[in-house]
């Protein structure tokens, strides 16, 4: 499948230029088939063949597989989750915490990155240090001296008002050299270019199927490293995350899978594992050539005074300056142009995706 055969399968852009894949992505027919057929296999099928459950477990299964495979991890490393602030939110509920303990972020977070953080900073007298950037830029000594006896650094792998792309195994390397854990909210990578988490060597990777990947939503994943897997005690405990028969004197399942509570709706996780597959039959190397084309497209009809994001490319989120963001996103949705408002900032912000064409980019300039 070329990018052409992408764009030919997204109903959505029939009737719109969209440009707001970072916020969520149109998906592809065949994704939503996917999670239909699941849907209707357990309603009609599996009652009278296998049954509900063993149908739901093999599509859970399938799932973690797709992601794991994806993320070059194993599939015991894969916990499916609703979203990425539901992966992050429930490293952060497992982990036992100590007032005077130190979260390190950066000022570049979501705030489905930072709202756990600020709970333990109320509930349970957790610092919460957050490093200071410069135009979507971590500076390594400052980040360094911010993890000194740090338990965590949680950060994107990519900015997600600026574009950015973060040097994730490098802070890695820096804060679990400090002795810290590190935890990667990469949902504005998956599915815009490769990510191994091998490479990485963070602890644990909480992303999303409804955005790059052009999945639906309900269908997260989160991935974390045996070791500190086998440290976490879940706060959310379920069926699904002990072993079987559950009792009063349970024993948790060996890695990620202590993290899943219990049965959960197959639409979600289908179009999780189909969107997978449509993301790699296009291709990383197809997809970054189209993004960067584009991007580099937008920026060159922009000056530097308008340009927030890097004029080099780094990812497809493309933020610009402009005088009243309310009502520009407004006036080009209008225009059938779909962008979003960085709220609190002067910004809006274009996500291009390998759908997008020379036309769609033209015609948001023209609108600008």
């Amino acid at each position: 499948m070329d990018p052409d055969a992408l764009r030919a399968d997204i109903p959505a852009l029939d009737d719109a230029t969209y440009l707001n894949t970072g916020a969520s992505g149109p998906s592809p027919r065949r994704v939503v088939a996917a999670a239909e057929d699941a849907l209707e296999r357990q309603a009609f099928d599996a009652p009278a063949e296998d049954g509900a459950y063993a149908t739901a477990f093999d599509v859970y299964d399938e799932a973690r597989a797709a992601v794991a495979d994806h993320v070059g991890a194993d599939p015991t490393d894969v916990a499916l989750t609703e979203s990425t602030g539901d992966g992050i939110a429930r490293v952060a509920a497992a982990m036992d915490w100590e007032p005077g303990d130190v979260v390190v972020t950066t000022d570049l977070e979501h705030a489905a990155g930072t709202l756990p953080w600020r709970r333990l900073e109320r509930l349970h007298d957790v610092e919460v240090r957050v490093v200071e950037t410069d135009g979507g830029r971590v500076d390594r000594d400052r980040f360094a001296e911010a993890v000194r006896g740090a338990r965590l650094a949680s950060f994107s792998s990519v900015s997600w008002t600026a574009g950015t792309r973060l040097p994730v195994a490098e802070l890695t390397s820096i804060a679990q050299d400090a002795g810290a854990r590190v935890l990667v909210d990469a949902v504005q990578s998956v599915g815009q270019h490769p990510v191994d988490v091998s490479e990485w060597g963070a602890d644990a990777v909480a992303a999303s199927g409804h955005k790059w990947l052009l999945g639906d939503w309900g269908g997260g994943f989160c991935y974390l490293s045996r070791d500190f897997a086998e440290r976490l005690h879940p706060a959310n405990l379920g069926y699904f995350g002990v072993e079987y028969p559950p009792t009063a004197d349970y024993d948790l399942k060996a890695g990620a899978a202590r993290f899943e509570v219990g049965t959960t709706s197959l639409a979600p996780c289908a179009a999780l594992r189909e969107a997978i597959a449509v993301i790699e039959d296009v291709g990383y190397e197809a997809i970054e050539a189209r993004i960067e084309r584009l991007t580099d497209r937008l920026k060159d009809g922009l000056d530097d005074e308008r340009l927030h994001s890097p004029r080099r490319y780094e990812s497809g989120l493309v933020s610009v300056r402009v005088d009243d963001p309310a009502a520009t996103v407004e006036s080009l949705r209008e225009r059938g142009v779909r962008v979003k408002r960085i709220r609190d900032t002067d910004l809006i912000r274009a996500s291009v995706h390998a759908f997008n064409t020379a036309a769609d980019v033209d015609r948001l300039l023209a609108g600008l």
